[in-house]
């Protein structure tokens, strides 16, 4: 299942959104125009590496990433999700919100790693946070989805529910390569990343207190 747009209005520009795709481009187009040994060079070091563990690295490796699908599958993700989760939270929360669940999804697949001298990157964890937290807010909102079945349709989805089989199929991705790396060096997607970042945004919408402008809107639609 892949998210085209959801229907969720947002009643505010969502100018952190913007600026963190932007950075998140900038950065991969930096990392292009390095040759190979440089470029390996400046993901180890501002990649996070378990085994050479710098809490910077937290922060920085959630601007990397390792390709060009890498990159643009994250962004949609953002697009689509978080200008909901920036209009209730407002900018400066949504900047503390992002880059906490950054964290705490790289502290997260840093514990449970297979392979610890293995540089992680990419935002997706802090892009799981951000689901997590639209799971919370706007559960009923529904989810214009491509299903590859055979041919190419679309469905809407209510957004708990892809949320919800996004998060276990994350999980129970993560634990399976944990079994694999036992046979083989297993390794590519941060399962536990997601995993880690998911429920950190749950739990951090909650707790952070929204918009006063969300606030009255939802008490006068629901």
């Amino acid at each position: 299942m892949f998210p085209l747009r959801d229907t969720q209005p947002s009643y505010t520009k969502p100018v952190v959104t913007i600026v963190l795709i932007a950075i998140n481009v900038f950065v991969f187009l930096f990392e292009l125009s390095l040759d190979d040994w440089t470029r390996n060079a400046f993901v180890a070091t501002y990649g996070l590496v378990p085994d050479h563990f710098a809490a910077s690295s937290l922060i920085t490796s959630t601007f990397l990433h390792g390709g060009w699908m890498h990159l643009l599958g994250n962004m949609w993700f953002l697009w689509i999700f978080g200008d909901n989760v920036e209009d209730i939270l407002g900018h400066g929360k949504y900047v503390l919100f992002y880059l906490a669940c950054g964290a705490a999804a790289g502290l997260t697949q840093s514990v449970l790693t297979t392979d610890p001298r293995v540089p992680m990157v990419g935002a997706s964890g802090a892009i799981a946070g951000v689901m997590g937290a639209y799971m919370v807010k706007f559960p009923h909102a529904r989810i214009v989805t491509l299903i590859p079945i055979l041919l190419f349709f679309t469905i809407d989805i209510p957004a708990w529910i892809m949320l919800i089989y996004w998060f276990v199929t994350q999980f129970f991705n993560g634990v399976g390569s944990i079994a694999y790396s036992h046979v083989s060096e297993g390794g590519g997607v941060a399962f536990f990343a997601h995993v880690g970042g998911f429920i950190m945004g749950a739990i951090l919408i909650s707790v952070m207190g929204t918009q006063q402008r969300y606030t009255r809107r939802r008490d006068l639609y629901w």
